[in-house]
């Protein structure tokens, strides 16, 4: 559901540190020779999933156009909040950059944080959208989305979804279609989507809103069976699957995404040429065909673009945190 956008102090705190951060400033001769060594991505997330798959893709073609080595590091762990304090905690001399996803929005609304994201980060650009596709076991018995729905309906607090932890997208599409449809699925936490995928494999779980990018070879080898999909439009991949606004819930939309951070305090002409070339790596025909086979749909944008989607999407989310009573238990 798309939920107004009035910008909340949380927002314009962020709003108001983006625009702060583009102040005219001399420029530090570091700056000017940057990139002269090779620069770290941390993903906050294991090796394998999603945001790792296009973090890959992405560092691949940077270093290209950077001329120097983009290395991935991953740093998983309490929801992407290790990873992403690591870089916090860096040299903002634009050698150390965060690859984090749409839990970065929600963390701060669900857990104490040991970092201040808004403070000790510097949004740089939204790298891509994802959406999720609602699978189920492929013996389960519901045929299609509305079967899936009736039969939940049906069965109060019997039927669960599985999430890659409380805050997690999937999480909070269940959470939605729960308050949405008039549904009680059970939340069953995993602590990554491998595992969650294995339990609806196996019938352990009923259901999974799971990322595009790590649940489309699944259902493509017949693995597992998709209901819906959470975008606006159906997916390329998977033309046949409608999308959940299409099956009686119009207002129903939720994407994952993807972008790029750097430390409070690196130059402001590093985050512009590190916008400006994610900006040229998705119009790039290759990088953006890697990126879309994997279900994304590649965005890129501005410092300030992102700053205002992260201020959106954290307003958005906790609306349903406080309605729905989301604790990261």
């Amino acid at each position: 559901m798309i939920f107004p956008c009035t910008l909340s102090r949380r927002a314009i705190g962020w709003f108001g540190i983006a625009v702060a951060g583009v102040a005219l400033l001399p420029i530090p001769a570091a700056a000017q020779q940057w990139p002269a060594k090779p620069i770290r991505m941390i993903v906050p997330y294991s090796a394998g999933g999603g945001a790792d798959n296009a973090a890959r893709i992405l560092a691949q073609r940077l270093g290209t156009t950077l001329r120097v080595p983009v290395v991935i590091e991953n740093r998983p762990g309490a929801s992407g909040i290790i990873g992403a304090q690591a870089v916090a905690k860096a040299d903002p001399d634009g050698y150390t950059m965060l690859y984090d996803a749409s839990t970065f929005a929600v963390n701060p609304l669900l857990r104490k944080m040991p970092f201040d994201p808004a403070a000790d980060l510097m949004p740089v650009s939204l790298v891509l959208t994802v959406p999720n596709i609602l699978v189920v076991p492929t013996k389960g018995p519901a045929a299609d989305f509305k079967a899936f729905v009736a039969h939940a309906r049906a069965q109060p607090d019997k039927v669960s979804f599985a999430s890659y932890g409380a805050g997690s997208p999937a999480h909070l599409a269940g959470e939605l279609l729960n308050r949405e449809a008039r549904i009680g699925m059970l939340h069953v936490p995993y602590k990554g989507g491998a595992p969650a995928l294995a339990d609806v494999i196996g019938g352990q779980v009923d259901a999974y809103f799971a990322n595009a990018g790590s649940a489309l070879g699944y259902v493509q080898s017949g693995q597992l069976k998709a209901l819906a999909v959470t975008s606006r439009r159906r997916m390329a991949a998977l033309p046949e699957v409608p999308t959940v606004a299409e099956s009686g819930f119009p207002n129903f939309e939720v994407l994952e995404w993807n972008g790029l951070f750097v430390p409070k305090g690196t130059p402001q002409p590093i985050v512009d040429r590190l916008a400006s070339e994610i900006q040229a790596a998705v119009r790039d025909s290759e990088t953006r065909a890697r990126l879309v086979k994997s279900g994304a749909d590649p965005v890129g944008g501005t410092p300030i673009e992102f700053t205002t989607f992260i201020a959106g999407q954290t307003q958005r989310w906790a609306q349903l945190i406080k309605t729905n009573k989301i604790t990261a238990d």
